[in-house]
């Protein structure tokens, strides 16, 4: 019976880290758990960043696709679907990151919480390497090989670890799975 109250208790341990948790023995802690973590930007209750972030997620990654087909196939038509695929990502990413500051700084809760800029920061980060690498694409489309492929590469590894700190986000602290308790 012991070992099943102690895999009990290191299952809501799990369920509910020590950094959310209102009864922590931390002040600073436990103000930063009652922050509202609701979402501010929302269309019937669906933060509108997470419905947008899909969309450069999957272009960025098809990008490194394309330009891996374009390596083994050498045929110019996954050149031009490259640029478009680095455009549409890099577009999408811009209007992501828009939604996904504005939220950043109009709901504290959010704002407090250390995953928030960290995500903040390779978000940017990627968005910087995608505009670069659909720059790289419009002005020099032969430099895909191996320039190209590489932006796409290191994008593909922000993209990563932008998504596991927004997983963070929502899985540990449960964020933007609500609207504000505002509105």
């Amino acid at each position: 019976m012991a070992q099943q109250d102690r895999q009990e208790i290191e299952v809501q341990q799990e369920e509910t880290p020590p950094e959310a948790s209102s009864d922590h023995p931390n002040p600073s802690i436990r103000a930063v758990a009652d922050q509202d973590i609701g979402s501010a930007i929302a269309v019937a209750g669906h933060p509108i960043h997470a419905m947008l972030v899909h969309f450069p997620i999957a272009l960025i990654i098809s990008t490194l696709g394309v330009d891996l087909l374009y390596w083994f196939t050498a045929d110019p038509f996954w050149v031009r679907v490259g640029l478009w695929s680095a455009g549409i990502g890099f577009a999408f990413g811009i209007l992501a990151s828009i939604v996904g500051t504005l939220e950043l700084l109009a709901v504290p809760g959010i704002r407090v919480r250390v995953a928030s800029w960290n995500h903040a920061i390779a978000a940017m980060t990627l968005v910087a390497v995608a505009g670069a690498n659909f720059g790289l694409r419009v002005q020099w489309p032969d430099a895909v090989l191996p320039h190209g492929l590489m932006l796409s590469s290191l994008a593909a590894v922000l993209t990563a670890l932008a998504g596991w700190h927004g997983g963070k986000l929502v899985f540990d602290h449960g964020v933007g799975l609500i609207i504000s308790t505002k509105q």
